[in-house]
């Protein structure tokens, strides 16, 4: 199955992947800016988001982003990455560093990350809002919780917008829907790596930004001190200017 996504643009090719509280459309406001850059802009929805549905079975989102590179006839590709989205464009890099050029990671997840209490706690309220029926709260919890202080109202009435379609698809998937899990090796990583980080951001993410120099061998930190989890969506014109720059250098456009 092919996920929903679209193309714009000419140039290298960018695969932007959303995080798990959005789809898609949380980049509608870094595309034209990253298309008129020079680039081939792809975004897709995972399964379960957006417009993709969850099958009966179990899948991976890496292989699916990389089922979808193939479709396009796209050898290579930079992917700038959302939260969730993060920790699928690092497996990818991993498991098959030839298909990627370039990586930005906004507060991004790790693959085999042991969470904090914090975010355990937030898990089980999620949880618990979710088996007690109460769909409007879980939305609610994920608004306040993943958007900064430079969150307007119009971005969080796009969030809410989206978690409560991505809620409604899951909610309703067939038995036997899931995610596969990999061991990934992340010494094969050797795409340059852009790492940002949000001071207003949960410990998680925080931390990891700040490890992946260690851990990965090209890469540099930058902490956004206004920024909760979602930059892209709360600053967008700083972000995407953070973003150019740095794929000027790493995959310049023609």
């Amino acid at each position: 199955m092919t996920l929903a996504y679209d193309a714009t643009g000419d140039g290298p090719t960018l695969m932007l992947l959303h995080s798990a509280v959005c789809d898609r459309r949380m980049w509608d406001r870094q595309r034209t800016a990253l298309v008129d850059a020079g680039y081939r802009v792809v975004r897709c929805d995972f399964r379960g988001f957006g417009q993709t549905p969850l099958p009966d079975r179990s899948h991976n989102d890496a292989e699916d982003v990389l089922d979808l590179l193939d479709a396009l006839g796209v050898e290579q590709a930079a992917l700038v990455a959302s939260s969730y989205g993060g920790s699928v464009a690092v497996e990818i890099a991993a498991r098959r560093p030839d298909r990627v050029s370039a990586m930005a990671l906004l507060c991004a997840g790790l693959p085999g990350h042991e969470p904090t209490e914090e975010l355990r706690a937030f898990g089980e309220r999620e949880d618990a809002l979710l088996t007690a029926g109460d769909l409007a709260g879980a939305v609610e919890l994920n608004v306040d919780t993943w958007l900064g202080p430079e969150a307007d109202e119009a971005v969080r009435e796009d969030v809410r917008g989206m978690q409560r379609h991505a809620f409604e698809v899951q909610l309703a998937a067939p038995e036997g829907a899931g995610r596969n899990e990999v061991e990934i090796d992340l010494s094969a990583i050797k795409a340059p790596c852009l790492a940002l980080s949000g001071g207003h951001d949960l410990a998680d993410f925080r931390q990891i930004a700040a490890q992946l120099p260690s851990l990965l061998a090209d890469t540099r930190h930058i902490e956004l001190p206004w920024a909760g989890h979602l930059p892209s969506l709360e600053r967008p014109a700083a972000v995407t200017d953070l973003l150019i720059t740095f794929l000027h250098e790493m995959v310049p456009a023609g």
